[in-house]
């Protein structure tokens, strides 16, 4: 008994230290936000303001050049249609690796896995060219920001693990009923699938809102940038001005805390289970 609460001990005291250092900078983001711009880059730093400035939020807000209810509404409607675009390529192509049989369905599925492996910078630039204006034309418009992230194989792979796990009495039992594959995947799969879907659309969503280089690269008017995007004009040539890009980066990420506090169950619940089946 003695070593058994030795040992959850030492587990809580290992997940806590590592919750600590996960929010350490969500709070050292909060606490900056209220400190006065000399305190915020003194040296060495202060881990609590010696004087609370809550101005510093309004002051964000009203920074020149930010524009930050527009910032918001651009934000939201590419994250939305990123994520719905993403939730229904994910859930046909998942839906097809798992439950129907074609030539080349196992090669095709690990190129497809292999596209995980190439970074990001390394197709960044030829992505760039691709939507200037000399050959698709969307350079700064909302579809440069949307349709290349309307597929995400990590969704797919998500998806197609749960698809695995449907009992195949079930599909066999709607086949006798006269059901079809898009029938089958309405009424049965996806309800039984829904933690893996309500996880996509959290990271997708998530990884939307965040999204900072992209936009940076192939929009230039302010009119179409997100909110990230929108957090530039605190850094200029004159320098960084760290307490009201805190305050900005703060009401910035708050609403993304929001959506994951009300979807976290299932979003652990669909990472958890995601490996279950082969």
């Amino acid at each position: 008994m003695a070593s058994l609460r030795a040992s959850s001990v030492l587990k809580h005291a290992f997940l806590l230290l590592g919750a600590i250092v996960m929010a350490f900078p969500f709070y050292w983001m909060l606490t900056t936000s209220f400190k006065s711009f000399v305190e915020a880059q003194s040296y060495p730093p202060t881990f609590l303001p010696s004087v609370w400035h809550f101005e510093n939020w309004i002051e964000a807000w009203n920074f020149p050049n930010t524009r930050w209810p527009r910032s918001f509404l651009n934000t939201i409607f590419v994250a939305t249609t990123v994520t719905l675009g993403t939730i229904v390529t994910a859930v046909l192509a998942a839906y097809a690796f798992a439950r129907m049989s074609f030539r080349g369905r196992t090669v095709l599925f690990s190129l497809f896995l292999l596209t995980i492996f190439i970074p990001n910078e390394a197709t960044l630039i030829p992505n760039f060219v691709l939507m200037s204006r000399r050959y698709l034309g969307w350079y700064d418009t909302y579809t440069a920001q949307i349709v290349p992230f309307l597929a995400s194989v990590f969704s797919i792979f998500l998806l197609r693990q749960f698809f695995l796990g449907v009992p195949k009495e079930l599909q066999e039992a709607a086949r006798l009923d006269g059901a079809g594959h898009l029938r089958f995947l309405w009424s049965v799969a996806l309800p039984l699938v829904r933690p893996a879907l309500i996880t996509v659309a959290l990271i997708n969503f998530l990884a939307s809102w965040n999204s900072f280089l992209w936009p940076l690269l192939v929009t230039s008017s302010p009119d179409i940038r997100p909110i990230q995007v929108a957090l530039l004009p605190f850094s200029n040539e004159a320098g960084t001005q760290y307490h009201l890009l805190m305050a900005g980066a703060s009401f910035v990420i708050l609403p993304t805390v929001a959506v994951y506090l009300v979807a976290q169950r299932y979003f652990i619940e669909g990472v958890a289970r995601s490996g279950i089946r082969g």
